[in-house]
């Protein structure tokens, strides 16, 4: 089975030379715009594709404000902030995610809980936080806060994995029960769409990844997606050092991030911008493909929730046992096409090996039995 993945894969592409994961694609105006940005000399956080760039946001996802950053990693950090998260806080996430979601809580002082995921998204499971938060949690004057501790848990926060959207209706119902904040992760999701309105817009904010492996890259950078108007404006405020605007003056009114984006990185987003439905089209047919490939030999593609339209950023498999991925992962690596397992779980790493968890059998099947294919868009 294996080397007729390594077959079907290289048909697909039709390459005998190595296939990525998932590789960006620059066959629109890339650079004329990078060029143009290049000759303005306006290549740092001032210019005008910067502005451009959140605004094609804006109108893509209607978000009522869209903050450009330095990557998703920032993003998401400065959601969370805004959201109200503090130093000493908790914040409940999936154990089943990229790091980066934990790294974002670490570095602004606040200890991650670790819940389990959804077999339907893959993503946090309603009915776990909830779980966890009747046997774990009461409400009093502080907001929900953890029985053991003491201390306050003040958000949730689900990851869209490889851009299938959550449960979202569920976990909005148990935030408002519980009095806690959502904030989505985003990263990989752009171009989802839960119940027709796109990820990222339905919790107080969402934050989006424009690395060089996303469905569309901006080299390095992300996007914060904001609840309102106004506090668009005071997140664009915070991440821009927190600087009053004077025509001369330097002047700081509260502790501030320097996590702008480049209006270079923000010339390449607007080119990527204008071919995204492109990109989406093409990897659907590509899912598509692996779906008719994998029916019926014991290997389950995961395919969007019924409620959802994905973007399939990554493809992914669940293989049969531990010892069919396994040897997937070895063959197909070994002929140049590059599969990769789905990241460890996040209490097995030594900064988060402490951290308060419920049960996670879910998580850990997944952990075991998942493969991601690759995914670039086809026929581009």
């Amino acid at each position: 089975m294996s080397q007729a993945i390594v077959e079907f894969v290289r048909d697909i592409y039709k390459t005998d030379q190595f296939i990525p994961l998932h590789a960006p694609t620059f066959n629109g105006n890339e650079m004329a715009y990078v060029s143009e940005t290049i000759q303005s000399t306006f290549v740092s956080s001032v210019g005008k594709f910067v502005d451009d760039f959140e605004r094609k946001i804006e109108v893509y996802t209607h978000s009522p404000k869209a903050v450009a950053t330095v990557n998703g990693t920032a993003a998401l950090h400065a959601a969370l902030y805004m959201a109200g998260v503090e130093r000493g806080d908790l914040v409940l996430t999936q154990a089943l995610t990229f790091v980066a979601t934990c790294n974002a809580l670490y570095h602004m002082g606040a200890e991650p809980i670790f819940i389990d995921v959804s077999k339907v998204s893959l993503g946090l499971c309603p009915k776990a936080v909830e779980t966890y938060l009747e046997q774990h949690a009461v409400l009093d004057e502080r907001g929900c806060v953890h029985k053991q501790t003491g201390q306050r848990i003040r958000a949730v926060v689900p990851m869209h994995t490889f851009g299938h959207p959550v449960e979202l209706d569920e976990l909005i119902a148990v935030c408002l029960k519980w009095k806690l904040a959502l904030v989505e992760d985003a990263a990989e999701s752009l171009g989802s769409f839960y119940k027709g309105k796109h990820t990222g817009t339905l919790g107080e904010f969402g934050a989006v990844s424009f690395n060089g492996n996303k469905i569309i890259t901006t080299g390095g950078g992300g996007i914060v997606l904001c609840r309102d108007a106004e506090a668009g404006a005071h997140t664009k405020h915070v991440t821009t050092t927190a600087k009053v605007p004077h025509p001369y003056e330097f002047y700081h009114d509260e502790p501030g991030f320097n996590y702008r984006m480049p209006n270079l990185n923000a010339a390449l987003g607007c080119a990527q911008m204008e071919v995204l439905p492109i990109f989406l089209e093409q990897k659907r047919k590509l899912a598509q493909q692996y779906q008719d490939f994998f029916a019926g030999t014991g290997f389950q593609f995961v395919t969007e929730p019924e409620y959802a339209q994905s973007n399939y950023w990554l493809n992914a498999v669940i293989c049969p046992d531990a010892n069919a991925r396994d040897e997937l992962l070895k063959v197909t690596n070994e002929n140049g096409v590059m599969t990769r397992p789905i990241w460890k779980l996040m209490h097995r790493l030594p900064m988060f090996k402490d951290a308060m968890r419920g049960d996670l059998p879910v998580s850990e099947w997944v952990e075991a039995h998942l493969i991601n294919l690759p995914s670039s868009p086809t026929e581009i």
